[in-house]
């Protein structure tokens, strides 16, 4: 007769297999054989605005004997980083990537976090905390994220006229820069329903369906249709432009103006006419909402609108409307100027 194992020993048996098993179904890693010095951040995606100060986080639990930490930024689409600065603990040195908005927090002498004041639309990306002691390098990712605001844009040439580089300084004319693919994931949730396709900042060419339909890429399911990457010199598409809160405020002129009026009115008010970008972060952040078409200073004419309504652009959701690019001298808009605060 085969004998039988106590049921307390049999408990003793079962248990460190079921707490084995128990953390292992919950995803925990393996212990590490050594000494962790950066403590894991609690968010990895750190949010704000342009204008605003944003602080990356990066903490030692205890110190070395001897360390440098380096901060770095990993640039878009390429497989480099870009130098920010590097501490020891009591110096730091300011590689000038951030043009000296950049400085540790200090909190205490454990804390190397990165204070970015003034942020800027182009401090948006991935960032690299490295903790450089000679023997075990840690290092800890983090991603600063911007709220905005993604807008499709073609100059009054028509659609698919920019190469990449084109593209790219089309958007930084209109206080923007080109999207990147998160971006224009974001905003195709939030309702971006385009069929043009448009550069982004990693060097793809895509667009974004809400709505699959025949003139838009077929009857497939909706999502983002890709054109992969696409040669930056050569092919020509429109571009898919970011741009976050301003710092300053935009206002409607009305009247009967041609373009040379609108920029004279907007100057006799200590202002510019504004620019696309800045018409779309009013619309975004200050909720601009008006019916009467107005000059751009690309010479575009468009409105916002954020309560849709009928004899006011006749489109179910909110957006910013465009009339396309009038002769400039053609007098029959008011205009939206854009004074700094």
């Amino acid at each position: 007769m085969p004998s039988r194992i106590p049921l307390p020993a049999f408990c003793c048996f079962l248990l460190p297999w079921a707490f084995t098993s128990f953390h292992k179904a919950l995803g925990n890693p393996a212990p590490h054989p050594g000494p962790h010095y950066l403590l894991p951040p609690i968010h990895e995606v750190i949010h704000s605005r342009r204008g605003a100060t944003a602080t990356l986080p990066c903490v030692l639990g205890t110190s070395p004997p001897s360390y440098k930490v380096r901060w770095s930024k990993v640039e878009p689409g390429e497989l480099r980083e870009t130098l920010i600065l590097i501490t020891n603990g009591l110096h730091a040195r300011d590689y000038g990537l951030l043009g000296g908005r950049a400085s540790l927090r200090r909190g205490h002498r454990l804390d190397a976090s990165l204070i970015i004041k003034n942020v800027r639309l182009e401090d948006e990306g991935r960032y690299r905390c490295e903790l450089i002691n000679g023997i075990e390098d840690e290092s800890v990712a983090l991603t600063l994220r911007l709220e905005g605001v993604v807008f499709p844009y073609q100059p009054s040439r028509g659609r698919y006229q920019f190469n990449y580089f084109e593209a790219k300084r089309a958007c930084e004319e209109q206080d923007g820069r080109l999207a990147t693919y998160g971006q224009l994931y974001q905003a195709w949730t939030e309702g971006l329903d385009w069929c043009n396709a448009g550069w982004l900042l990693e060097g793809s060419v895509r667009y974004p369906v809400l709505t699959a339909r025949a003139p838009c890429g077929g009857h497939g399911r909706p999502g983002i249709r890709s054109y992969g990457p696409r040669d930056r010199s050569r092919d020509r598409y429109d571009a898919f432009c970011f741009t976050s809160a301003l710092a300053g405020q935009v206002f409607f002129v009305p009247g009967r103006l041609t373009l040379s009026e609108a920029h004279a009115a907007c100057r006799r008010r200590g202002a510019v006419v504004a620019k696309v970008g800045h018409l779309y972060a009013a619309w975004k952040f200050s909720g601009l909402d008006r019916c009467d078409g107005g000059w751009l200073a690309d010479g575009s004419v468009r409105f916002p609108i954020t309560t849709p309504r009928p004899r006011c652009g006749g489109l179910p959701d909110p957006g910013v409307r465009s009339f396309g690019f009038p002769r400039p001298q053609q007098a029959s808009y008011g205009t939206y100027c854009y004074a700094e605060k």
